[in-house]
């Protein structure tokens, strides 16, 4: 079904939203793009969290051509003063007649919200153009807004019978060059990435974004290391990176290699056990998200999988997926979780499969976003 000229307008919004994925936390990403005469005369993004909102640079770009135009944004502007003045003034100062809205604002508690206001102001209002694709955009500024942890992304490249490594202790590339060109984006638009320290030990990874423009950003660094065994000589820990690497272990870890990791510039955090007597989950997402990281990548091994999916905490999936087997000698995507029948399994929705090279990439989700909260 082709698309009417409003939801091509806010395409071309969501484009300009994209940009500041993964930059904005804990606000969300947005994108504005001004119209008059039927050309596209303004554009903004959100660039990071105190700064100007998608709808005031899409307003600066245009300059004199906002009087009597349109603004397509892919979230309701804001009608309240935070760390930056409401995005509803700057509408109304620049004459602007028509405001078009993808996703309405997520707290339905803020008072005079921006669509009703404008509305009252005698704009011309329309909402919900688009709107799943620009709530999906903001999935992890809704999560942690409203519950106060980290949206978490599940990823794993396997062979077709579910393994993730050709035999246990060893490493080794199952997916193809473009899958993993793929990976790196996908790192590059989340706030952190999170591995376990097994999967830490096999391939002393880097961790990082990297990209053939070189525009990357590379994401904080989480490692789960119960008994603090990463080496201080680890790849991660010598970088020249601005972002930090995090340490998660138990209470009490050996003293002497804290000292040694510390040195080495590695944040280290102590947290409880869990129920299944590792390291509590629930209790590392709630530190990220009070430091603000709204999204978190869970790039593995089949513990730290298992684990996040036995304790609820995973809320979309990213299967990179080779066309091949490995066999029984293969380590498997998960482990310590498993269901008896159909009706028990964790079922994912909105499953969506797009081919990358000669690899499938599935894509779906399992928790529900809790859309409440806003802090723009």
């Amino acid at each position: 079904m082709p698309l009417n000229i409003d939801q091509q307008y806010m395409e071309e919004a969501l484009l300009e939203a994209e940009k500041g994925v993964g930059r904005t936390s804990p606000n969300p990403a947005v994108g504005a793009v001004v119209v008059k005469d039927g050309k596209i005369v303004g554009r903004g993004y959100h660039h990071k969290a105190g700064e100007p909102h998608a709808e005031v640079n899409a307003i600066e770009d245009a300059g004199e051509c906002t009087v009597g135009a349109t603004i397509f944004v892919t979230l309701e502007p804001c009608n309240h003063t935070g760390r930056t003045p409401p995005c509803t003034k700057a509408i109304l100062e620049a004459g602007i007649q028509r405001v078009v809205i993808g996703s309405p604002d997520p707290n339905p508690g803020v008072k005079g919200g921006g669509a009703k206001f404008l509305a009252s102001c005698g704009l011309a209002v329309t909402t919900g153009v688009l709107e799943q694709q620009c709530t999906a955009i903001i999935h992890p500024f809704l999560k942690h807004s409203s519950t106060g942890m980290p949206w978490v992304v599940m990823k794993a490249g396997m062979s077709l019978d579910g393994k993730i490594s050709y035999q246990s202790g060893q490493g080794g590339k199952i997916t193809s060059s473009r899958s993993a060109e793929k990976v790196h984006l996908l790192r590059d638009k989340l706030d952190a990435i999170l591995i376990g320290v097994g999967t830490a030990e096999i391939d002393n990874p880097s961790l990082t974004v990297r990209l053939e423009n070189g525009l990357g950003r590379d994401p904080l660094r989480i490692v789960l290391d119960p008994d603090l065994r990463l080496s201080p000589s680890a790849k991660m820990l010598s970088l020249t990176s601005s972002a930090e690497t995090w340490l998660f272990c138990k209470q009490n870890s050996n003293s002497e290699r804290y000292a040694a990791l510390k040195e080495r510039g590695a944040i280290i955090h102590e947290v409880s056990n869990g129920m299944d007597g590792r390291l509590d989950l629930s209790e590392v997402l709630k530190i990220l998200g009070k430091n603000n990281i709204a999204s978190v990548l869970v790039e593995g091994g089949a513990k730290i999988h298992g684990s996040m999916l036995r304790s609820g905490l995973v809320d979309e999936v990213n299967l990179f997926i080779a066309p091949f087997f490995i066999g029984d000698k293969g380590v498997s995507l998960l482990d310590g979780i498993s269901f008896v029948n159909r009706e028990q399994a964790l079922k994912l929705r909105d499953v969506e499969t797009t081919m990358i090279g000669e690899d499938i990439l599935l894509k779906g989700y399992l928790n529900s976003v809790v859309s409440t909260g806003s802090v723009r």
